[in-house]
């Protein structure tokens, strides 16, 4: 297609869609992303549910938003402010009205905006658009519902079938926008909906009619483009940050010859690991759904001692009551992965909404002196890695692994290109009947290896090495239970050593930005695109500052100490009151740092992070 003079070249835009629950804003945003995807640009998705369940339609509390950034390159965030918002009815444009440019362009359905769709909305005035101040965006307004009933009235569906279409329409209307072939949505329906064919065929014909309309009205908008960029050779697809978590823990379980178990509860929002495993029965991958959080954890101990790579998954609330079997198994010393899919709390909290708050939880939260290692994924698709690289620590140094993801990163997508698994780390359990060669020692449980300090993994039903292990603190040279106080300040200090010893085989952490600048922003897991979006976005306006991003929380990289006390401010970015700066504060000391801080619910907005961070150069 070449440039006319209704052809704008956009390097990035964001789209916000945004509707009822039922109204299908999430498999639109999804689509709308594959497509851009598919077509080369780089992505970053956010998908913004509602808590409530199924509120009344068209009511505020029912409006479900997904917002994505498409690039042709250097796409970190899913963007502050939407470019294009879609909004089906007068909720969604005034729950979404903080979330657009001045200028932006809102396609809503002409149809929803009727007196009693405006009295749902809580409005007082007969136009929305002035009553919200939006004076200065272009309104695209489109007969939708009309237009797609009159599209489907032979279609032999009932009128709820037809009126679930209508996303279709807003997605042919913005394929259109931006130039996007519509064929790569068609072939993505055909896999959703290919065992219904009437529902594919209406879905096609809707989505085409909104493309066309588009074309052939021109809807008094200009078109963009975003160019594609020709990425590196091999197969891609967009991918979640739960289902990468769920492929990263497969791969492990194939790497380290383990099968592979997982023992979890349903919790928002990470009860799609669970559903993503219990996809892969052909593999091997067993799952249980248990009662309540701590039978799933229990269950999941249960599997490690029986020699499986043993996972169990939860949220904020869920890590609480999984504290004490934590707990349990550092004493036990069997391999254990916790996902804690982070979400705003206390308590219930806000289950859809996105927190950093389960940090010094996940470090501190159990009885006693009771190390575990944490990681923190940097993005959805960090997760598959992360996931892996729990597994490795937790098999090889027999040690529960807490990984931390949160609901932003966990529900949100990019594009991943799939990897060589022969070129993944190896993963190699410390089998007792493979790595213990002490002929002068007889064999007891808590023998371990006198570099990493793991103690050696006893499957079993292996011969001649029957065994017990309990919550009873042992002596490390008979198993036997003991509570002689010299041989427990021991058994504390070796299972400490054995934790900090993971420091050995963690990268270094890196510095990127202007690495001789004074001011280093840290943040850690899923705030860095946000951060270097931020670094970027504050070099281009003479500001210059380094970023050091943790993935590996406990314990800290080895270079840690020495990189942060090169630089005279550190700010620290995160989505808590602070926890991450109190943790560093004790960890290292003589920091200068600062904080910027969110609790909403919500990522960062880059402008934000900046407009912080130069408010603390100034002084």
């Amino acid at each position: 297609m070449g440039n006319t003079p209704n052809t704008e070249v956009l390097h990035s835009v964001v789209v916000r869609f945004a509707g009822d629950s039922g109204d299908g804003m999430q498999l639109t945003g999804s689509l709308f992303s594959d497509v851009s995807a598919i077509l080369g640009n780089e992505i970053s998705t956010f998908p913004d549910y509602p808590a409530e369940v199924r509120a009344p339609k068209g009511s505020l509390g029912g409006v479900s938003g997904f917002q994505v950034q498409i690039g042709t390159d250097y796409v970190r965030t899913p963007g502050d402010y939407a470019d294009v918002l879609v909004a089906m009815n007068p909720s969604a444009l005034k729950v979404n009205k903080a979330t657009v440019k001045k200028d932006a362009i809102i396609i809503a359905d002409d149809d929803s905006f009727t007196e009693r769709d405006l009295k749902k909305g809580e409005f007082v005035t007969d136009n929305p658009f002035i009553e919200l101040g939006l004076e200065d965006v272009q309104v695209i307004m489109v007969p939708i519902t009309s237009m797609v009933k009159e599209s489907l009235k032979d279609s032999g569906l009932d009128s709820k079938a037809i009126d679930r279409c209508k996303n279709m329409f807003a997605l042919g209307l913005v394929l259109w926008l931006f130039e996007k072939d519509i064929t790569p949505a068609e072939d993505q329906l055909r896999l959703k909906f290919g065992k219904k064919q009437d529902v594919l065929a209406a879905n096609i014909k809707v989505l085409t009619d909104g493309y066309h309309y588009g074309l052939n009205t021109h809807m008094g908008a200009t078109t963009y483009r975003i160019e594609g960029k020709e990425q590196e050779k091999g197969r891609y697809t967009d991918l979640s940050g739960n289902r990468a978590t769920a492929l990263g823990l497969l791969a492990a379980s194939e790497a380290a010859g383990l099968e592979l178990f997982l023992g979890s509860y349903p919790i928002t929002p990470a009860t799609d690991i669970l559903h993503e495993l219990s996809k892969l029965k052909a593999q091997g991958v067993k799952t249980v759904q248990a009662e309540d959080e701590i039978s799933g954890v229990c269950t999941a101990i249960g599997a490690a001692y029986a020699g499986d790579l043993a996972v169990t998954t939860t949220s904020g609330p869920g890590l609480a009551l999984k504290t004490e079997a934590i707990g349990y198994a550092v004493m036990t010393e069997l391999p254990l992965v916790v996902i804690d899919v982070m979400r705003g709390g206390p308590s219930t909290g806000l289950p859809t909404k996105s927190e950093q708050s389960d940090l010094l939880q996940a470090i501190h939260g159990r009885n006693g002196e009771s190390p575990a290692v944490v990681i923190a994924a940097l993005s959805p698709v960090d997760c598959f890695d992360a996931a892996y690289m729990a597994a490795k620590i937790a098999v090889e140094y027999m040690t529960p692994v807490i990984l931390l993801t949160d609901a932003y990163i966990a529900n949100g997508a990019s594009a991943w290109k799939i990897p060589d698994l022969s070129l993944m780390p190896r993963i190699t359990p410390p089998y007792v009947q493979e790595f213990y060669k002490n002929p002068e020692k007889e064999w007891t449980p808590y023998r371990r290896d006198n570099k990493t300090k793991a103690r050696y993994w006893a499957i079993p039903g292996t011969p001649g090495f029957m065994h017990r292990v309990g919550g009873l603190e042992k002596d490390p040279d008979t198993g036997a239970i003991s509570t002689n106080p010299i041989v427990h300040d021991l058994m504390v200090h070796t299972r400490e050593e054995k934790v900090q010893n993971v420091a050995e085989i963690l990268p270094p952490l890196e510095v990127e930005g202007t690495a001789d600048s004074d001011t280093i922003i840290v943040g850690w897991g899923s705030t860095y695109g946000h951060n270097l979006s931020a670094v970027r976005l504050l070099h281009e306006e003479g500001w210059d500052v380094a970023l050091a991003q943790f993935k590996y929380i406990y314990p800290l990289p080895s270079n840690a100490a020495e990189v942060l006390r090169r630089y005279k401010n550190v700010i620290v970015v995160e989505q808590s009151l602070g926890q991450f700066a109190k943790y560093l504060s004790g960890e290292i000391s003589g920091l200068n740092i600062f904080r910027v801080n969110k609790v909403e619910g919500k990522p960062f907005l880059v402008r934000r992070i900046c407009n912080d961070v130069i408010d603390v150069l100034k002084k």
